[in-house]
């Protein structure tokens, strides 16, 4: 699932420097950091490996969640002080 999931993030991004369309890297790389490094903190405890590494995926994936939600809400306050509201 590991590999799946970079060779999607790849894709993704090829596509989007291909053609322009779909989601830039920036909207979408904290997210998809932070469900490889859980990802990393299962395969880590799967394996046996010291709880150092798992505390450290876990970690890890929760500052990458932290500061994609920080990232929308300012980006989503901006638009609603430019007077964009997109969901509606």
């Amino acid at each position: 699932m590991i590999g799946f999931t970079v060779l999607e993030g790849l894709l993704i991004a090829a596509y989007h420097r291909l053609t322009g369309r779909g989601l830039a890297p920036a909207d979408y790389a904290l997210n998809l950091l932070a469900g490889l490094c859980l990802m990393f903190a299962l395969r880590c405890a799967l394996f046996g490996w010291p709880e150092l590494w798992i505390m450290l995926f876990l970690a890890s994936s929760g500052v990458a969640h932290g500061t994609d939600l920080v990232l929308r809400w300012r980006r989503r306050g901006r638009q609603l002080q430019a007077g964009f509201d997109l969901d509606h």
